[in-house]
């Protein structure tokens, strides 16, 4: 009969309040979870990444939707591929002559590294299209192994 009791939905009447509680408290702000969240979609201000070897290359494939190419920064420096990516929405309703009823504004970035050394730094090449980003970084060619030489 206990699990009649609506202690389940009224999380007030379930649970003792503490200061610690409070703390986690923050991510149930607007700022995480508004419509008009610079990170809406992107799941805890990150973007989704998928790294493939084919063998002789490294594929990258990142899923960035609502940026722009020009708002995409890319980088390859001491083994660390670096994706950033800025993200600026304005969302405007309703402007009588100045008289505002609603203008909301966000701003955000996120950056992601990831490790993949042993890469020929002048053959990378990236595309941008349809809100994907793919990255093709070719593998540096083996160093040939010494010949074993038989000896008579």
């Amino acid at each position: 009969m206990f699990g009649l009791v609506p202690f389940g939905s009224r999380h007030d009447l379930a649970k003792k309040e503490d200061g610690f509680d409070r703390l986690f408290d923050i991510f149930n702000e607007p700022f995480f979870s508004s419509e008009f969240s610079p990170f809406k979609g992107w799941g805890a201000a990150s973007f989704k990444v998928d790294v493939k070897d084919t063998g002789s290359v490294y594929e990258l494939t990142a899923d960035l939707p609502g940026v722009q190419k020009e708002d995409i920064s890319l980088r390859y420096e001491n083994n660390y591929l670096t994706i950033e990516a800025k993200k600026d929405e304005a969302t405007n309703e309703k402007d009588d002559q100045n008289g505002y009823i609603r203008r909301e504004r966000s701003v955000g970035s996120v950056t992601r590294s990831f490790y993949i050394d042993n890469i020929d730094e002048a053959k990378v090449s990236a595309e941008f299209k349809d809100g994907v980003l793919k990255v093709c970084m070719p593998k540096l060619a083996e160093a040939e192994k010494p010949k074993e030489i038989t000896i008579h």
